[in-house]
């Protein structure tokens, strides 16, 4: 179903029994692991500590840098990627913001998501997005490089679709654009920064199945976990998974 959010726990029980994981009960993964599908493909890459202190603290810094636009998201009458309830509540002991924004060079704005062409998004025409994007730089090169060996196929397409907004950019005249791209080091075409909030299960069903999506968990805390309901699985982060 298009628009099947994962949310109905009537319809994923169906889907459980119809499409078992292959073992019984939830298996608990706290080393390196993948997860197959029925054809033997891989479908995700589990990585505990691939990421090093001073990797981690660079994407500490970063989101410090993101912190009015983070404190600005979150709502009180929200959907849930946004709404307060399940943000935790910030106080003098919390480091980073509590909210959840988007990055990226060429966004879609909110309900005009078939308009021609496509902008910065808000988080990056500031007077911060040079060293918002100077910051992520080194993590995002590290993620592309991950996705490169993960998946050949999809770091090549990443590249020939920058390639091609590239030049977009420069004949359409969109000086913002070609400048942002110049620093944006990722071969993902955006960034979603979730500080301080629980997840509830859901499908991002805008995904495509066939591609990767990068989860990176940074911060201090204990007994994290990450619920991956369809495959009986249940980690400590971070992942890198098929939605």
């Amino acid at each position: 179903m298009r628009h099947d959010t994962g949310h109905n726990e009537e319809r994923e029980e169906k889907l459980l029994q119809r499409c078992p994981p292959g073992h019984e009960g939830t298996k608990l993964v706290e080393i390196p692991a993948t997860i197959l599908d029925v054809s033997g493909a891989i479908i995700a890459w589990y990585l505990p500590d691939a990421l090093t202190d001073a990797t981690q603290k660079e994407i500490w810094a970063a989101s410090d840098l993101l912190a009015p636009m983070l404190e600005e998201s979150v709502k009180v009458d929200g959907n849930w990627r946004t709404n307060q309830r399940w943000f935790k509540p910030s106080s003098e002991d919390d480091v980073l913001t509590p909210g959840c924004i988007n990055v990226s060079p060429v966004w879609f704005q909110q309900g005009h998501e078939n308009q021609l062409d496509p902008q910065v998004s808000a988080s990056l025409k500031g007077a911060l997005s040079e060293k918002i994007l100077k910051a992520i730089a080194r993590p995002a090169a590290i993620a592309t490089a991950a996705l490169r060996v993960m998946h050949p196929e999809q770091y090549w397409a990443g590249l020939r679709a920058f390639g091609s907004l590239g030049e977009k950019a420069q004949s359409k005249e969109l000086p913002k654009m070609s400048e942002t791209l110049q620093y944006w080091a990722s071969v993902f075409n955006s960034l979603s920064v979730i500080s301080n909030r629980q997840t509830p299960n859901h499908r991002d069903h805008l995904s495509i199945p066939e591609c990767f999506d990068i989860l990176t968990s940074v911060g201090n805390y204990s007994n994290a976990r990450m619920n991956v309901g369809g495959a009986g699985w249940e980690d400590g982060w971070p992942v890198v998974g098929k939605d």
